[in-house]
């Protein structure tokens, strides 16, 4: 009897250990990295606390609000550039790639600020702006003085005598011209953007060599990763042969992933990226899937995640379709189930207020369409990238003149359509849903004057409604937007299935209800997103009965797929 029970026992235990072996076999392996489980916040500097009641946020501003920002559980900032700048455009003009513009402080305040961040175990992503540098960086002046200076091919110029090179698109110029006649040396230079943002020659081995060793000063900082700003335009065809008539109706195509791009990116990798552990992306995802995987397949050790714009390109001022919107982030998910990484967002610097473009930022619906937004934002499958203030629900200004505009390439267009007769009023209609100065208003921390942002008036108006959304006002309520943002990143890291889990449409000709799930080792959870300010159904075909709700928007939810006006639910559902 012993010898039949030891061997029963024997059996007993090889049987659990090869059911052990079997289900640890079976168990979806992740290419973990921490730029992946990463939650990003983006803070626009010139907007977010002004320290020394100049109206301009600077960097001591920013470490004065640090508890702020770990508060909300975020573990990456990425930084709006804040580097020497004449400020045509904000900062995106760089004049000095390894100095502090004046209006934010000094290099020992970022010492300090990276510091503080470090310390409190968040990680700071640098803005670096190269394919246009500014017309008052010390290349471009030597380069613009003599066709002989040793930095004129650190940019694009063609030679008067040769004549008019053929046209090529401006977004930010008045009269939408990138070449810019230059009297100095009797030739043009090309601008993407501004006129004062001449493109930099990614053609020249010692240009690159500039970059890279401009990232390394960084990285050797301590600074934690690098975004790209504009960089799929950066390789050009320097011949700048004569494109079809009309191209410019689809600009993208003609200007994205020029010649040499990837091989660009490859050197930056090799001579930056491979010698730290830094998080990379580069603003733009190309244009197709292609494109992107191209860009961030790790086996092309190039980038680390795409910034894919097409959904963000969905909101327009008479609403959008949720099955197009759908449609968009489903087939992007799909496309990068297997290999690749990418990033989701619905809002930045450049674009309008989140709620005011894709929830209701009506008193009625604003904090609840909030929190609905941020619910899809930190339960996709992709590294969640949120605009400071968003948090708050913080909406649009609703600029009724172009005298309460300070953006640049808005005042630069409204100035084009007075001079061509265009439709200004159609125009403006268009900027007071869209402008980005919409989301660039002051910081809203309190109900004092300037909204807590500032002692003295500050650079763009804050919005009107600051004395009733504030950050104040919301810390004391445990039902805000904000503390609900909070709930929402702290269940995300809790739950690994909601970084790295299988993605899966429900129910997707819903015109009202976005429902997914999100799937790993076992684990399955269900989001439901009401998307209108209607009742709507959820119908998911999936038994909610024994269903765990893990939250809510409204605090409570029935279990029956019914959904309230801009409800959110997520549950877990049972095995």
């Amino acid at each position: 009897m012993k010898l039949r029970s030891a061997l029963l026992l024997t059996a007993l235990v090889m049987t659990s250990l090869l059911s052990c072996k079997s289900n640890k076999s079976s168990e979806t392996k992740v290419d973990k990295k921490w730029w992946k489980e990463a939650i990003v916040y983006q803070i626009y500097p010139r907007s977010f606390k002004d320290s020394d009641g100049d109206g301009i946020g600077d960097l001591k501003g920013i470490i004065s609000k640090l508890d702020y920002i770990k508060s909300l559980g975020v573990n990456v900032v990425w930084l709006n550039p804040i580097y020497s700048s004449p400020n045509d455009d904000n900062g995106y003009d760089v004049s000095d790639y390894r100095n502090i513009m004046k209006d934010f402080g000094t290099m020992q305040d970022f010492d300090a600020l990276l510091k503080g961040m470090h310390d409190r175990g968040i990680k700071l992503v640098m803005d670096v702006v190269v394919n246009h540098s500014s017309d008052e960086h010390e290349w471009f002046k030597s380069a613009r003085a003599s066709r002989t200076s040793p930095y004129r091919d650190y940019y694009h110029w063609w030679n008067a005598e040769r004549g008019h090179p053929n046209y090529r698109y401006s977004l930010f110029d008045i009269n939408h011209d990138a070449w810019k006649y230059d009297s100095v040396t009797n030739a043009y230079y090309l601008h993407y953007f501004s006129g004062k943002q001449p493109d930099l020659n990614w053609e020249n081995p010692k240009l690159r060599k500039e970059v890279y060793d401009i990232m390394k000063f960084w990285a050797q900082k301590g600074v934690d990763g690098f975004r790209l700003d504009a960089f799929q335009f950066a390789a050009k065809d320097t011949t700048f042969p004569k494109w079809p008539e009309g191209w410019e109706k689809d600009f993208i195509k003609y200007y994205a992933m020029g010649p040499h791009l990837h091989d660009y990116l490859k050197e930056m990798n090799k001579e930056v990226f491979s010698k730290y552990d830094v998080m990379s992306v580069a603003e733009g995802a190309g244009n197709s899937f292609q494109d992107a995987h191209d860009l961030v397949d790790a086996d092309r050790k190039e980038l680390g995640m795409a910034y894919a714009f097409e959904a963000v390109d969905i909101a327009k001022p008479e609403g959008y379709s949720l099955v197009h919107f759908k449609e968009v982030f489903t087939k992007w998910d799909s496309a990068f189930a297997d290999k690749g990484w990418l990033s989701i967002f619905l809002a930045n610097h450049d674009q309008a207020r989140l709620v005011s473009r894709y929830g209701d930022d009506s008193p009625l619906y604003r904090e609840v369409s909030s929190k609905m937004l941020s619910t899809f934002l930190m339960t996709m499958r992709g590294t969640p990238y949120y605009y400071n203030g968003d948090e708050l629900g913080m909406s649009n200004f609703g600029f009724d003149s172009i005298g309460q505009i300070n953006d640049m390439p808005t005042r630069n267009e409204y100035q084009h359509l007075k001079e061509t007769g265009g439709d200004l009023n159609a125009f403006m209609d268009r900027v007071k849903f869209g402008c980005r100065d919409n989301g660039r208003t002051p910081f809203q921390w309190d109900s004092t004057l300037f909204a807590g942002f500032s002692s003295n008036t500050p650079w763009l108006a804050a919005n009107r409604n600051y004395t009733t959304v504030n950050a104040a006002q919301q810390e004391k309520d445990p039902n805000s937007v904000l503390n609900y943002f909070r709930k929402i990143v702290q269940l995300r890291k809790d739950n690994p299935v909601l970084v790295y889990g299988k993605y899966a449409l429900l129910d997707k000709d819903n015109k009202g209800v976005y429902s997914f799930t999100r799937e790993l080792n076992g684990k399955k959870l269900l989001i439901m997103l009401n998307f209108g300010k209607i009742n709507d159904v959820a119908h998911t075909g999936l038994d909610l009965k024994d269903a765990t709700l893990l939250i809510s928007n409204y605090g409570d939810a029935s279990h029956s797929g019914d959904l309230r006006p801009f409800e959110a639910v997520v549950y877990e559902l049972k095995e």
